[in-house]
């Protein structure tokens, strides 16, 4: 089927401008949080599988690790097994744990294999737990309620923080052709295992392995200012002036501290992108303007990409 010259002409355009992005990004590790309407919109799941398997055939090294909270909670609801939640985390307790190892370790993340498998990659799906991947240990939250003045430390139960990531089971993958896909959980020496936000889990993994890009999937555009306006590219000392002035809160705050934390450990970039544009990933990384918020340690950016 032949092309009318507009098309050709704009896909000779994206062609030419991802050109330098393909070249300046082989070999490059980019570390993606899947989550979101991506993980469940079934024409999103497709192209986040293709963008994968273009970024491997182009050279770039992509390293997935995905949540999946909503279908852990479905299953919950399911089995009748009532859930709560403090500060945004998910209490878990052994009964809750064993679900959360079923959804995360298998179902969700067979799924992903499969879609990259399909569409021509290759995929390997992995926890935390094999070969002591994440290391993890049992996390403390501290609250403050309407009856308690004073900060209350509260059992969450199985839920962990990454000590430690076995960077050599990465570099395995790294060094072929294979796309890893890592479920967020975590174990300690003991052999327990542990429940992880996917946020974290991604955040330290790029960290470890000084990754050119964490990219974060989300339901929202990116970050906005105060008056609802994208900001596509930050520095680190913007981001601080905007989480004291109150204008980042509430849930994307755990996201901006990773990305944080990942640009002050050695990160090139972190991205805040929207999940639920097709073909995001490629968009934010092959093109000048991107889907999302950029944030990184030198003064803000002027396109999406870099």
């Amino acid at each position: 089927m032949s092309l009318n010259r507009e098309a050709a002409v704009n896909i000779a355009r994206v062609l030419t401008e991802s050109l330098p992005y393909i070249q300046r990004f082989i070999g490059k590790t980019i570390v993606v949080k899947y989550g979101g309407n991506a993980m469940v919109d079934p024409e999103l799941k497709e192209s986040f599988a293709r963008d994968l398997v273009l970024m491997k055939l182009v050279g770039m090294n992509p390293v997935v690790v995905h949540g999946g909270g909503p279908q852990i909670g479905s299953l919950l609801s399911r089995l009748n097994i009532e859930s709560h939640f403090v500060e945004g985390m998910r209490v878990t307790d052994n009964q809750t744990m064993d679900v959360v190892e079923m959804v995360l370790g298998g179902t969700v993340n067979k799924e992903i294999v499969a879609n990259i498998n399909r569409n021509g990659g290759n995929a390997i799906g992995i926890t935390g737990k094999d070969a002591h991947l994440i290391e993890a240990s049992r996390m403390s939250v501290t609250v403050r309620t309407a009856e308690t003045k004073a900060p209350e430390i509260v059992d969450i139960g199985r839920v962990g923080e990454v000590r430690r990531v076995n960077r050599a089971v990465l570099d395995m993958f790294l060094n072929s052709d294979f796309i890893p896909v890592i479920a967020p959980i975590g174990v300690d020496k003991a052999g327990l295992s542990y429940n992880i936000n996917a946020d974290l889990v991604a955040g330290k993994i790029a960290e470890v392995l000084q990754a050119e890009k964490l990219i974060l999937l989300t339901n929202v555009p990116g970050l906005l200012d105060a008056d609802g306006k994208l900001l596509t590219g930050l520095d680190r000392d913007e981001v601080n002036r905007l989480i004291d002035a109150g204008v980042i809160r509430g849930g994307m705050l755990p996201k901006i501290r990773c990305a944080l934390d990942a640009v002050a450990s050695g990160v090139n970039s972190a991205h805040i992108i929207d999940g639920t544009v097709p073909h995001a990933v490629l968009l934010e990384v092959f093109t000048d303007e991107g889907v999302g918020t950029l944030i990184c340690n030198r003064k803000s950016p002027v396109v999406a990409g870099a």
